[in-house]
């Protein structure tokens, strides 16, 4: 049995919107895991505490969530014109895998504060007090994210009176541009990959299903609730606590992954847990979020639910809200029809812990259909910041 000492690695712990991540500084990993890999996979997953088979996480930072078990990696840009680069890992929690395919919108909130209190950002770019504006290369899908992020006497602000649903309490507003924001990544980039806002999936056991496929912020799957016998008003414990539910959901999004050129076969979607997401949506309607507050249908445009992970997410992953604010603004798709149909370039929803607005800039050329840019407002805080140990 091995006694080597523990290693420490220099880390901060942030929350970045609904979610919250170990961030490290490349230059401070150690050697093998600056470069991916084996090496890299195997140390987060051991700072994360995963695989754990009681699925609690609690031999290391994560919090036994798909929200609370990332990893992100900044440094210095290799990109003109840009700040920093930023490398998001979703952990498993009960799998040796880090998944490495999809962006983390949520905590691209938090990764302007850290290239900034990190000393990633250029001196004379931070202004004393008002927004030092970061442009982040998202390097998992090659896309640019530019952050606005407030700054009082040199220092990131942190505190405020922004309110997000899904955080309990407020802070500074970060506001958040992701740039062209169809997906990227090594699948390529198409904002439609079937070239329809609407296409019909066949999934044994399941049956035949409308769905908006998007590659918009991160790829997802839209579905009707009406569809899957939901109103779109669910709360966590409606889905989560429903394993034959969870199943269904699951065949669905690797057969959509499939139809979106995402995996080759279905079996390859254990592997790719992180993307695409699959979501489903309803026309407004009277609800009551997760804290208790009364969410009314005059408040909202549509209902989205989303799942991430294998679980239904307590509030709305970042990226997802990019795809719903893309696809909101695109005539004929199942977002745009359940939030009544027409032309947009914004849109609230309701999600289980509330409310949220995302604008999104789409446009129609040649008969196909791009976007342009998508745009909400987050917040991020320093939790804790020092040093995380890992056995050697």
């Amino acid at each position: 049995m091995s006694k080597l000492p523990q290693i420490k690695i220099p880390a901060t712990y942030l929350r970045g919107g609904t979610s919250k991540g170990v961030f490290f500084r490349l230059q401070d990993l150690p050697g093998a895991a600056q470069h991916s890999g084996p090496a890299r996979d195997a140390l987060l997953l051991r700072v994360l505490g995963s695989p754990d088979p009681y699925g609690k996480q609690i031999d290391g930072m994560g919090g036994a969530t798909s929200s609370t078990s990332k990893a992100v990696i900044v440094s210095a840009s290799s990109q003109p014109g840009h700040d920093v680069d930023y490398l998001f890992g979703q952990v498993s929690i009960g799998q040796p895998v880090v998944d490495w395919s999809g962006n983390c919108g949520n905590l691209s909130a938090a990764v302007g504060p850290f290239a900034i209190a990190g000393g990633l950002v250029a001196k004379e770019r931070i202004p004393d007090n008002g927004i030092c504006t970061v442009r982040i290369w998202q390097a998992n899908i090659g896309k640019t994210i530019v952050a606005h992020v407030p700054i009082t006497h040199g220092q990131v602000q942190e505190t405020g009176d922004f309110e997000l649903d899904g955080v309990t309490f407020p802070a500074a507003e970060v506001q958040l541009e992701f740039l062209d924001p169809a997906d990227g990544g090594e699948e390529g980039g198409a904002l439609f990959p079937t070239g329809n806002v609407v296409d019909t999936l066949d999934v044994p056991g399941v049956g035949r299903l409308p769905a908006t496929l998007i590659n918009a912020g991160i790829p997802t799957i839209f579905l009707n609730a009406r569809d899957l016998g939901y109103t779109g008003t669910e709360r966590q414990d409606a889905i989560n606590g429903d394993a034959a539910a969870l199943a269904r959901f699951e065949a669905i999004r690797a057969w959509g992954a499939v139809k979106m050129g995402l995996i080759a076969q279905v079996a390859d979607a254990a592997t790719r847990q992180h993307t695409p997401k699959i979501a489903f949506v309803a026309p407004p309607a009277d609800y009551v979020a997760s804290s208790g507050k009364a969410v009314q249908a005059g408040e909202v445009d549509l209902l989205v639910r989303a799942l991430s992970m294998g679980q239904l997410h307590h509030a709305m992953m970042g990226t997802a809200a990019v795809a719903i604010g893309t696809a909101a603004a695109i005539p004929g798709t199942l977002v745009n029809l359940a939030a009544g149909g027409g032309t947009r370039n914004a849109v609230r929803f309701g999600h289980p812990s509330g409310t949220l607005r995302v604008g999104a800039e789409a446009r129609l050329a040649n008969g196909q259909w791009t976007a342009t840019k998508a745009l909400m407002g987050r917040s991020a805080r320093v939790l804790m910041e020092g040093w995380v140990r890992v056995p050697g």
